[in-house]
């Protein structure tokens, strides 16, 4: 509670407005859990909820909207420790405001791994002029964010992601998965494009991960990223409770453009991609608008470095 209590000032705005699933402890993170979407009946006045139709239920589900400090403090007293946003707003729940990678390492792999696979992800995005933030997930993974808040919906996140995903699997074949199973991770880093769907939440920026240690899903610069994958230090990305509230007050919230940044996804045109394709049959064209062509590319030389590769998407 003291910590999401003066963690506020910059977690707060990324929670406002959307519909939060609760993730509580009430006997310690040693102990059995449970997800809270419906807001409980026992509740102040001043907690505000939003209505949104569940299609499995078949009625509303009255999602808790942390916007503000008491209402954040008051969920942390049910001991949820973790909290898990939408990644759209609750008025407008079919549109998500961003799209989300989550590299999710294999043992024996780590986030070391997920440093290299990042950091191909942010060329690519490079090429079309889009910025991505990375963020740790706070437990053994890393995850990249790309504001959008444009209108869009979770058809066209979704099949991006998953198109983007496949086609780093086929490129890195040795590293990168995008399938599920378990039995294909091992040792590989499994880049989750399902996270971008209406029906699923991810683990909100500066929430606490109930663990042995206090640790925090992080957002980092992609210095950082570079740093820990050069020197193959998976700990210069695990930052705990007290760290965070350090970093925050030297560095201010790293997470706040996705906030505002306003960005569009290329359209793909066409997705010609197979489980066990060659890298010369993988084929993924995107046509982009006028503001994000030529003009922007030139400007990036990392992007122009890896042109020859990244060409193909």
């Amino acid at each position: 509670m003291d910590y999401y209590a003066r963690i506020a000032p910059v977690l707060v705005p990324h929670l406002t407005g959307r519909a939060l699933t609760l993730k509580r402890y009430p006997e310690g993170v040693d102990h059995q859990y449970f997800f809270e979407k419906n807001a409980t009946q026992y509740r102040p006045e001043w907690v505000k909820t939003a209505p949104i139709w569940s299609e499995g239920n078949h009625r509303n589900v009255y999602y808790i909207l942390a916007n503000d400090l008491p209402t954040l403090i008051w969920v942390a007293n049910l001991a949820s420790i973790e909290l898990h946003p939408s990644l759209s707003l609750a008025k407008k729940i079919e549109c998500p405001t961003m799209m989300v990678f989550d590299l999710d390492p294999g043992p024996p792999a780590d986030i070391v791994q997920c440093c290299q696979v990042g950091m191909w992800l942010r060329e690519v995005f490079e090429h079309f002029g889009l910025k991505s933030f990375p963020k740790t997930s706070g437990s053994k993974g890393l995850q990249i964010y790309v504001p959008l808040n444009t209108p869009t919906s979770y058809e066209v996140t979704k099949g991006f992601a998953h198109a983007l995903a496949r086609l780093m699997e086929n490129e890195h074949r040795d590293l990168v998965v995008s399938d599920m199973k378990k039995a294909v991770r091992v040792g590989k880093v499994l880049v989750d494009w399902s996270q971008n769907d209406e029906h699923k939440t991810t683990i909100s920026i500066y929430s606490l991960r109930a663990r042995e240690r206090p640790t925090v899903s992080t957002p980092v610069r992609w210095e950082e990223v570079e740093q820990a994958l050069k020197k193959k230090d998976a700990g210069l990305l695990v930052f705990e409770a007290g760290q965070v509230l350090a970093r925050v007050e030297k560095m201010g919230d790293l997470f706040e453009p996705v906030l505002k940044l306003k960005q569009k996804l290329p359209r793909l045109s066409s997705v010609e991609q197979q489980a066990g394709a060659s890298e010369e049959q993988v084929k993924v064209t995107a046509t982009v608008s006028e503001p994000v062509t030529k003009r922007k590319i030139k400007k990036n030389t990392a992007g122009a470095q890896s042109s020859k590769r990244v060409r193909k998407v």
